[in-house]
């Protein structure tokens, strides 16, 4: 999976630079002024490329490094990890399972709320993580609250079948709120242990589909409200993770279409941005595409 195109070449002329130049302020200004283009040309937003270039740079000058080019690569990747790790972190963690047996343990079903724009991978994303917990032995049950969409609920029920899961619906144009509602009590009823909602995400600015949502989540108090973005609508999807949680909340983030995400900075930009954790990476079209977000995972590829 590519990462960071151009980041290389500007990697190897700052090595060059260092290696060749005294390692002054000066020096170094042009190659940093390239540094954080580049990064914003991975989507990653200028004021976190700045804070990135900056920090980066004070680590640098009149840092003592052996002047050899491995050695300064080897210094110059380092604390450009530590700089990465940082940012990526800043959104704190959350344990699914921890969260999904602490509700089991009292016999209440785990509820988790969906919601992204349409065409980001929601329904998908919806049906890998029901894979997902179903492979961990935990019973779901799957919930179509976008009932405005043409196809959404036979999109979803088909998921279900495959899944071997129950899909509880209503008609086209019925209240989203009730279905996400009868969704908990059915699970309430027969002891199912994770409740997967999915939502209408007609356009994150739609001021009747926040108060939509909204309802939803006043109606069932989902335990979890993930936010769906395509990695690959960059800075788009920073915007839109912002307007849903100012709207109605977000508590971790699943990005998809990271495979094709020839870029990479999606991830840093809405983690920093929003302070929220990421859960999964999206990485294909099968069930068992969905990874578990490393940190570390991420910044060695774009490193190495």
């Amino acid at each position: 999976m590519p990462f960071f195109s151009g980041f290389r070449r500007v990697l190897s002329a700052l090595v060059e630079k260092i290696s060749t130049s005294e390692l002054t302020e000066k020096k170094l200004e042009p190659i940093m002024n390239e540094l954080l283009l580049e990064l914003v040309a991975c989507d990653i937003a200028f004021p976190i490329a700045e804070e990135i270039v900056d920090h980066l740079k004070k680590e640098l000058i009149g840092a003592k490094v052996e002047r050899s080019k491995a050695a300064i690569r080897k210094f110059v990747k380092e604390k450009l990890r530590e700089v990465l790790l940082s940012l990526l972190e800043s959104g704190g963690e959350i344990d699914l399972i921890k969260m999904i047996e602490e509700k089991r343990r009292r016999r209440e079903p785990f509820v988790i709320l969906f919601l992204g724009p349409n065409g980001h991978g929601k329904t998908t994303t919806i049906a890998k993580i029901a894979y997902l917990l179903l492979k961990k032995g935990y019973s779901v049950v799957l919930a179509c609250s976008d009932t405005f969409r043409a196809g959404a609920r036979e999109q979803l029920e088909e998921h279900a079948k495959r899944l071997g899961v129950k899909m509880i619906r209503h008609e086209y144009g019925a209240d989203p709120a009730a279905v996400a509602y009868d969704a908990v009590m059915y699970a309430r009823a027969r002891g199912i242990d994770v409740v997967l909602i999915d939502t209408a995400g007609r356009m994150q600015t739609n001021v009747n589909l926040m108060e939509e949502l909204n309802k939803i989540a006043r109606v069932v108090e989902p335990d979890l409200k993930v936010f769906v973005g395509d990695a690959l609508t960059g800075n788009d999807a920073l915007e839109q993770a912002m307007k849903f949680n100012e709207y109605v909340g977000i508590d971790a983030i699943v990005l998809t279409k990271v495979d094709a995400d020839a870029k990479g900075g999606a991830a840093i930009t809405i983690v920093k941005s929003i302070r929220k954790p990421i859960l999964f990476l999206g990485t294909g079209q099968r069930y068992e595409d969905l990874v578990p977000f490393n940190p570390r995972w991420i910044i060695d590829r774009l490193l190495e």
